[in-house]
């Protein structure tokens, strides 16, 4: 049996959670206040995912970067690859909230999308 510690981050409470593995499958999640502890310390454990934010340099903007982000959660694992497709995009305004920036980054099925409005300069 496998004992992990994890810091929930479901909700604002922080919740030290206990999960208890035996072969990689949980057998017990403890010490979680509400529901999503539950959801996300199974998760954590088995196929931890994570939204991904930066910002990307726009072109003719009248901002200079764009902030974007993982429409859905993308592998934890990689992260570092959805980052150089993030970096590698130079998209030109105007871009508005929900514009697809990058399609299917780093093949995870996932795009990244604008999360602010970008007017031409």
């Amino acid at each position: 049996m496998v004992t992990k510690e994890l810091t929930c981050i479901g909700c604002p409470m922080g919740c030290q959670i206990t999960v208890e593995l035996d072969g990689g499958e949980v057998k017990s999640v403890k010490g979680n206040t509400c529901q999503k502890g539950d959801v996300y310390a199974r998760k954590e454990v088995t196929n931890p995912t994570r939204i991904v934010t930066s910002t990307v340099v726009i072109r003719g903007g009248d901002k200079p970067r764009l902030s974007v982000k993982t429409a859905n959660d993308i592998p934890k694992d990689k992260i570092f690859e959805v980052m150089k497709d993030i970096d590698a995009a130079h998209p030109s305004a105007p871009v508005k909230i929900g514009d697809v920036i990058v399609e299917n980054v780093a093949g995870t099925g996932v795009n990244v999308i604008a999360t602010r409005n970008i007017a031409v300069r």
